[in-house]
């Protein structure tokens, strides 16, 4: 049966999985991307590393959780990467999302500065007109002048 254009799609069938907010979850992410950039993570994650492999070298043999080869050392780390990558991407898309409104909303205004200084120059043209046919101080100061000489001329 060929599908009508002119009809909404019928529901789809989803599998149930867990509901979240993804407003919620996106900061969350952002959140643990931005403290995944600090030197404080690095200074905190060098300082793990450090005691874990110190304590795994140095401790008694029956203490130790991860000997020499520290594979469970590197399963934790590959886990935190695994899990680091995608909520760094997920806050670089937010904030492209962001980045983009933000630019649309910014050439919306300019739009309509551009459009305020075209209708502004065009109304200083139209009074610069007006104000050419309009008579100026001097102009008249020098027409009553010269009727003012024009009647003394005919006195005799």
């Amino acid at each position: 049966m060929a599908e009508r254009l002119d009809q909404p799609r019928a529901a789809r069938r989803t599998l149930v999985g867990p509901h979240y907010d993804p407003e919620a979850f996106g900061q969350l992410s952002e959140r643990i991307a931005r403290f995944l950039g600090t030197a404080r993570f690095l200074v905190y994650m060098t300082g793990m590393i450090f005691l874990w492999v110190v304590w795994n070298s140095l401790a008694p043999e029956l203490l130790r959780f991860d000997p020499y080869p520290f594979i469970f050392l590197t399963l934790v780390l590959s886990l935190q990467a695994s899990y680091a990558a995608p909520l760094i991407l997920l806050a670089q898309n937010r904030q492209a999302d962001r980045d983009r409104v933000t630019y649309e909303q910014d050439r919306t205004a300019a739009d309509r500065n551009r459009a305020e200084i075209e209708y502004l120059t065009r109304e200083i043209a139209g009074l610069r007109l007006a104000l050419s046919e309009v008579a100026t101080r001097d102009f008249i100061r020098s027409e009553l002048q010269r009727l003012t000489e024009e009647r003394e001329d005919r006195t005799p």
